[in-house]
């Protein structure tokens, strides 16, 4: 896969709860930061108190190879009880010119929730791109190996949704 097909991937776990009780941590921004090995940490910005259509957050994450960096969100879409999706952008310029344009964001993200078999099915997927970002960083400086690059970061990527996936499922089906 090449950057311009705009690499994504998905995760996805059937949840022995209800869709409300899945919504109530899914919509939890803080909760990923418990449960992922990227994110350390999020907040909502600009007085907000929850999601919202427009509301922002920024996010404080760890990469081994990536470092440290933060990132400001924007969420985009948010329909009760079945979708949270937001854009991600480099309010900081880590990997070009600041940005908060949705047209040049870090990544897209979207959870979505199904009523499925007395329970939920939870999809979590990403787009990486279209913007600069770490990806384009490694692949500006190692051109030749593209794929590999993008294959590698969509495979942590996947291991941080199943944690976290596994992380909702599991306090979900406690009834915390």
């Amino acid at each position: 896969m090449r950057y311009a097909d705009g690499p994504r991937t998905y995760c996805e776990v059937h949840i022995k709860a209800t869709v409300e009780e899945v919504w109530s941590l899914v919509t939890d921004i803080a909760l990923p930061a418990r449960l992922s090995p990227e994110l350390r940490g999020v907040a909502w910005l600009d007085g907000a108190e929850g999601p919202a259509v427009g509301a922002r957050f920024e996010g404080h994450n760890e990469n081994e190879r990536l470092g440290n960096w933060r990132t400001v969100s924007h969420v985009t879409e948010l329909t009760d009880r079945e979708v949270f999706a937001w854009i991600v952008t480099d309010a900081d310029g880590r990997f070009g010119s600041p940005s908060a344009d949705p047209e040049a964001s870090l990544a897209s993200w979207r959870y979505e929730l199904t009523p499925e078999d007395g329970g939920t099915r939870l999809r979590h997927s990403v787009l990486i791109g279209p913007g600069r970002n770490g990806v384009t960083a490694a692949i500006d400086r190692w051109p030749d190996r593209e794929e590999q690059i993008i294959e590698v970061r969509l495979g942590e990527l996947r291991t941080g949704m199943t944690a976290t996936l596994d992380g909702i499922k599991t306090l979900a089906e406690q009834g915390s």
